[in-house]
């Protein structure tokens, strides 16, 4: 005779597929004015923490539809942090250092 458990699980499996994956965090540095990348893809419900490693203060915004955001200005040794919560392309800039440019492609 089988447990009484094994006979549920066949019904709880899909529900236990349907559940979501769990959230990852993501590192972005600002060193010498760029970001230590140019592109990162995630998914719905990953954070991405922006961390200043330059001397002087940042201001990361974006005014993309996807995901809209000004996390203020902040010092060297500083995050701020962001969670994606659509998806879609996102492009992320500061407004101290116009060329600094970073497209974050936020997937399902």
């Amino acid at each position: 005779m089988l447990h009484p458990s094994i006979k549920i699980l066949p019904l709880l499996l899909p529900l236990l597929l349907a559940l979501p994956a769990q959230a990852k965090d993501f590192t972005v540095a600002q060193k010498d004015k760029k970001f230590s990348q140019a592109k990162l893809e995630v998914k719905v419900g990953d954070v991405v923490n922006f961390k200043n490693e330059d001397p002087f203060s940042h201001n990361i915004f974006s005014l993309s539809d996807i995901k809209t955001f000004d996390l203020g200005s902040y010092p060297q040794g500083q995050s701020k942090s962001v969670a994606f919560d659509k998806p879609g392309t996102v492009e992320i800039e500061c407004s101290v250092h116009p060329d600094m440019k970073l497209i974050v492609e936020v997937k399902k």
